[in-house]
């Protein structure tokens, strides 16, 4: 039995399949649960330090936002209280990060992202967190 879930989401289908089953889990579990929206900067990184980069960035946070607001709004609804993190960063090493921080005990990440090109510029994030995490790992296929 786990007592701490922290749970990724990117905004995809899978990521928001993957939230509800980490809210089944839990409720089940009675656990505290935890949402992370990962603003990757490593894929605007090459924007020139200008307007366009905040606009890109600010884009992205308002979507982390809005994902996190309906995350929260979904575990309100079944009875789960849900702490939302938006972050920036690389987003396997922030999501571990993120889950060492709030000594989290289990780690949920979907099998893939938002599109195969993350997975081509980055690598697959759930392979990093699997292969770097100390924390047990939830690798959710759906």
């Amino acid at each position: 039995m786990f007592h701490k879930l922290l749970v990724a989401i990117d905004g995809s289908e899978i990521s928001m399949n993957v939230l509800d089953q980490a809210i089944d889990m839990a409720r089940g579990w009675k656990a505290e649960l935890h949402a992370v929206y990962i603003i990757e900067t490593g894929l605007i990184s090459s924007v020139p330090m200008d307007n366009t980069w905040e606009v890109i960035y600010s884009l992205l946070e308002q979507e982390g936002e809005k994902l996190l607001d309906t995350a929260e709004k979904k575990a309100q609804d079944a009875g789960v209280s849900l702490k939302k993190h938006l972050l920036s960063g690389h987003a396997g090493n922030e999501i571990i990060n993120a889950a060492e921080k709030e000594g989290a005990d289990l780690i949920i990440v979907g099998s893939r992202g938002k599109s195969q090109i993350d997975r081509l510029l980055i690598g697959s994030v759930s392979a990093h967190v699997v292969k770097y995490s100390t924390i047990s790992t939830m690798v959710v296929r759906v």
